[in-house]
């Protein structure tokens, strides 16, 4: 895959990511936890088609029966995200929880400060506390009128960058391992769908998602999550990780437009002063790593 053909991968990924939010306004009976588990569900299934495609069902079968806590714990991880993301988007706005979620990379790094020991630059620790008063900037407003339901969507979609944070440190621990010790992480995504279907399917229960919930919850599961990860992946191979990173960040702006044009949910001044202020964070600290690390191939 050429570079720009990687770019062009990875921002229809981003595209595709971001449906969540204005599909599940259009939903007509699932409630929360369901809405989770036909979603978790449906992409277990799709996920465990395309590995046993990939790897093969021998392989992708020896893979979770070796696997080892890196594997399930990054499963456990991926669990916690399709969950959290998905009940947070039932109890607060679509852009409160994509800019909420947007913290990962931020997180990432600062996780990766204190486990991995990886030293932060002065550039990370100014975007991280740009990114933090943008997200108070954003929930005063919950705070100060008491609005209980904002605020628990907005925990628990912190849920989502923190889980992905501590995903990625593992895929890096993982890394840092000698080859005969490394494991193959790609089924993580699989046991992780597979966790959150059966945390969510008691919780949901009884089931009342009509037929056409049913269509739209199958949709995100194959549309929204299996196909842009694989295509992730595939791109992710090309691009440097802070080129992945940046470009990721068009979810956000994806997402809220879908929103504000397909419903009638439009983000309020503080949800769009404190989300620039997150972006513009985000934007120049993955910016200033690129410019820099090609400044560094560039003098070599």
């Amino acid at each position: 895959m050429s570079h720009r053909r990687a770019v062009a991968t990875m921002v229809l990924a981003t595209l595709l990511w971001s449906i969540a939010g204005v599909v599940t306004r259009h939903l007509d009976s699932a409630a929360s936890f369901e809405v989770t588990f036909w979603r978790s569900a449906a992409n277990a299934l799709a996920m465990a088609a395309l590995l046993a495609w990939q790897m093969g069902p021998t392989a992708l079968r020896r893979s979770l029966r070796q696997g080892g806590a890196v594997l399930w714990w990054s499963g456990l991880g991926w669990g916690v995200m399709y969950t959290a993301f998905m009940v947070a988007l039932t109890l607060t706005t679509v852009a409160n929880v994509l800019i909420t979620e947007a913290l990962s990379p931020l997180l990432t790094a600062l996780i990766a400060r204190f486990v991995l020991r990886q030293r932060l630059p002065l550039r990370t620790w100014v975007a991280i506390a740009m990114a933090s008063g943008g997200i108070a900037w954003m929930h005063a407003s919950h705070v100060a009128g008491g609005d209980l339901r904002h605020l628990v969507g907005t925990g628990l979609a912190l849920l989502v960058p923190l889980c992905s944070a501590l995903v990625w440190v593992l895929m890096q621990v993982n890394a840092r391992r000698a080859a005969e010790h490394q494991q193959d992480l790609s089924a993580a995504v699989l046991i992780g769908a597979v966790l959150s279907a059966a945390v969510s399917l008691p919780l949901a229960w009884p089931l009342q998602a009509s037929a056409h919930d049913m269509q739209l919850l199958s949709l995100l599961g194959v549309v929204q999550l299996a196909i842009p990860c694989a295509m992730a992946v595939a791109a992710g191979r090309v691009l440097k990780a802070p080129e992945a990173s940046l470009l990721g960040q068009l979810e956000i702006v994806f997402g809220v437009a879908w929103t504000w044009l397909g419903t009638a949910e439009a983000p309020t001044p503080a949800v769009l002063g404190g989300g620039l202020l997150v972006l513009c964070a985000l934007t120049a600290n993955e910016g200033l790593a690129l410019w820099r690390s090609r400044a560094t191939a560039a003098r070599g």
